[in-house]
């Protein structure tokens, strides 16, 4: 169903704002209770935020992976629109304003439109996703998202035949991300791009939350791209826009340094990039002692995503 994204008046005006808050946190708390039907229960936090407590684990769900601490991964984090600290990000990306939010869908598709992510929500399943993510700084956690298939959204607007890749477009907020106003660097808005094959994949997903609560603002809420088996800036933040299109787009860092930033970016420790080494990562919230870990090739999912790149010379498509 195509949505209406504007409104003459916003509920938030026109009505007290404790409670137009409060019925905010009762909607999401019933928007989790019905995603994934039963065995869900919603419950809300100390910080009065709609959480999802047991969530159905994923199929490819790695429960022998144990969680980074989540107050590390919240306050260790690239979001280059805002700062190229990691944790002054943290702090300023509190600005962002998450709901309501809407992202639209166009091109190769049959039933493009403007969507509420609610409403996206409502026709989604939601499950756990323990997955490792591995960063092109050869750093590495282990995060357990809460989010569904993007394949299973792409369905419902019925990509065409003629639809070999999926583009997605970050929010472009100036007036509240510093950065953005500066293009000597990056261009914005962030843009990346999978192969069709790689955004159908069910390893793929879009994500809404972490560790069983709502995603925080600068993990890229309130929906993100997560694409285990390629380096963490192909997950990008904040989406408002996925178009499905003929042929590859002009992704952000693969524009800005093309010989460091493949358009794949698929995780290889048999490829250096040009300044450091991929061959080992170092883990988030390890001691100082604490040997660095190997990388594996695609991150230790080629079991499942080795065939799309079956004759591929993956160091000439990095």
């Amino acid at each position: 169903m195509i949505i209406k994204t504007t409104k003459d008046i916003p509920a938030s005006e026109i009505t007290d704002p404790l409670v137009f808050n409060k019925r905010r946190q009762i909607i999401k708390a019933m928007l989790a209770a019905t995603l994934t039907g039963a065995g869900i229960s919603p419950v809300l936090a100390n910080n009065n935020e709609s959480i999802w407590a047991d969530v159905p684990k994923s199929d490819f769900s790695v429960d022998a992976l144990t969680p980074t601490p989540a107050e590390l991964i919240k306050n260790y984090t690239n979001y280059y629109e805002f700062s190229f600290n990691k944790k002054d990000a943290t702090v300023l990306a509190q600005n962002i304003t998450t709901d309501p939010w809407s992202i639209e869908i166009s091109g190769e598709v049959e039933k493009p439109g403007s969507y509420y992510l609610e409403d996206i929500l409502r026709q989604q399943t939601l499950q756990e996703s323990i997955y490792r993510f591995r960063c092109v700084e050869a750093w590495s956690m282990v995060v357990p998202w809460v989010g569904f298939s993007l394949g299973s959204l792409l369905k419902t607007v019925k990509p065409l035949s003629t639809a070999r890749f999926v583009k997605f477009t970050a929010t472009y907020q100036p007036e509240i991300m510093p950065k953005q106003h500066n293009h000597a660097m990056l261009e914005w808005p962030y843009v990346e791009s999978l192969r069709i094959d790689e955004a159908m994949h069910p390893l793929t997903i879009l994500a809404v939350g972490m560790y069983g609560d709502i995603l925080p603002k600068q993990n890229g809420a309130p929906l993100r791209l997560v694409v285990p088996w390629k380096y963490g800036f192909k997950s990008i933040k904040a989406i408002v826009k996925i178009e499905l299109l003929k042929r590859p787009p002009i992704t952000t860092w693969n524009k800005f340094a093309p010989h460091e930033y493949g358009f794949y970016s698929n995780v290889n420790p048999a490829v250096a990039h040009p300044r450091w080494s991929q061959n080992s990562e170092r883990q988030l919230g390890s001691g100082f002692f604490t040997p660095r870990r190997q990388t594996e090739l695609f991150n230790g999912y080629g079991e499942q995503v080795a065939s799309l790149y079956s004759g591929m010379d993956l160091r000439h498509f990095f």
